[in-house]
C-alpha cells in the first residue's frame, strides 16, 4: 500500500510550496548574516576586553547556529516523514 500526501488535492498548493521555500531561504540568509555579525562583535569585544559584549556576541553566534540547524532539520524531518508514509 503506497501512502503519499496528495499535494494536488488543494488549490494553490504550488504557491504555498513556493512561499515556504522562499521563507526558508530568507531564514537561512538571515541566520548566516547574523552569524557573521555576531562573530565579528564577539572577536572585537574579546580583543578589547569588553567581556559583557563578548558574551552577547557569543549568544548571537549560538542563536544563529541554532536557527540554521532548526531550519535545515525541519526540511530533513519532513522528507523523512514523507518517506515513512510511503512505506506504510
Amino acid at each position: 500500500m503506497g501512502v503519499f500526501p496528495d499535494f494536488d488535492g488543494l488549490s494553490g498548493i504550488g504557491d504555498l510550496r513556493a512561499i515556504v521555500g522562499a521563507l526558508l531561504t530568507f531564514v537561512l540568509i538571515v541566520a548566516v548574516l547574523m552569524l557573521i555579525v555576531s562573530a565579528i562583535v564577539w572577536a572585537i569585544a574579546s580583543a578589547h576586553g569588553n567581556y559583557s559584549t563578548a558574551g552577547k556576541g557569543r549568544v548571537g553566534v549560538l542563536v544563529a547556529l541554532g536557527a540554521a540547524v532548526l531550519a535545515g532539520a525541519g526540511v530533513a524531518w519532513m522528507n523523512w516523514l514523507i518517506n515513512l508514509g510511503q512505506q506504510l
